[in-house]
């Protein structure tokens, strides 16, 4: 096993997602203490340019050490079934524990995440002795419940698997990779990768604060009723405060959506030639730099508050 003080952290991307894996690293070191360092895995399925590469080191090259997995011809031997609306790399995380042998944990992230919370304090602390993974419980919706059912899940026992600390050495020993892979290979499966984890891990997964994965859901007040069934008004508060941001559905570098300023707040810090060729389109980044002014943020604020309350009829 790897002997580090680092944490190791895995992101798994295409190239055309640099941009916000390097915003997202930008806002776990923010979080974290300043003497936390860590080991970043890039799990790529296609090959980055070795200036891309160097970009990405320039970030903090005191705090972030990284290595480039290059797995684009990696399982053409193996049966991976990837479901047309996502890449093969949202796969990879069924099969972290062989690909990663040399580590006992790992923290998995999706790019689509901004950090509100230390992670290093996470990793040092938790105990997953007999958990194959932690991760955050979502908030079982009216609308969800007959799938949980059909894929044999419970309401409020289904992780989102864009955050998970994950017990490799637990998942080699039970031998879980190929088990996943087999499983993912499901017909109608709305989100395979993540369905199968929650189909086979039941009653192995740890639960964490809905803070450190808090999916849109967890920020709109239409959805708080639903909210409280599986936690309390504290949480509520805590996702408000300082919730890690999971941009799930539609993402803010191409849409106006849930904490869409947060996100081009720490775009702008990144160093510009990451950046480059990055924005089809200036209209978000425009509208962001409008929306970031004072007062018509506030106006703004104040006008989405008045419409969710008339048209969800809130109190």
């Amino acid at each position: 096993m790897v002997k580090s003080k680092n944490i190791p952290i895995v992101l798994a991307f295409t190239p055309n997602y640099l941009v916000p894996a390097a915003t997202c690293l930008l806002s776990i070191l923010e979080h974290a203490a300043n003497m936390a360092t860590f080991d970043v895995i890039c799990l790529l399925s296609e090959t980055l340019t070795n200036d891309r590469m160097e970009q990405l080191r320039n970030l903090d090259r005191t705090r972030l050490t990284f290595t480039f997995l290059d797995l684009q011809d990696h399982f053409q031997h193996v049966d991976i079934h990837v479901d047309a609306r996502y890449t093969i790399a949202a796969s990879y995380r069924l099969l972290l524990a062989d690909l990663l042998p040399d580590y006992a944990r790992v923290i998995y992230l999706d790019c689509d995440l901004i950090v509100r919370n230390d992670l290093a304090t996470l990793f040092q602390k938790i105990t997953l002795t007999d958990y194959y993974m932690a991760g955050v419980f979502e908030a079982t919706l009216a609308s969800q419940q007959a799938y949980m059912k059909e894929i044999g899940c419970q309401d409020g026992a289904y992780i989102n698997s864009g955050f998970l600390v994950m017990n490799l050495a637990l998942l080699r020993a039970d031998k879980m990779g190929p088990k996943l892979l087999l499983a993912a290979q499901q017909k109608n499966l709305q989100f395979p990768d993540q369905d199968v984890i929650n189909q086979l891990c039941q009653g192995k997964i740890l639960g964490l604060p809905p803070y450190y994965n808090a999916i849109r859901t967890f920020f709109l007040p239409q959805y708080k009723k639903d909210f409280l069934r599986y936690y309390s008004p504290q949480d509520w508060l805590a996702v408000a405060r300082h919730g890690t941001v999971h941009y799930t559905g539609s993402k803010p570098w191409n849409s106006l959506t849930v904490q869409f300023a947060l996100w081009w707040s720490y775009y702008e810090k990144l160093p510009k030639g990451i950046k480059t060729g990055f924005l089809k389109s200036r209209k978000y980044y425009l509208i962001f730099k409008i929306y970031n002014t004072p007062v018509f943020r506030q106006i703004v604020d104040l006008l989405l508050s008045l419409y969710r309350h008339a048209k969800y009829k809130l109190k």
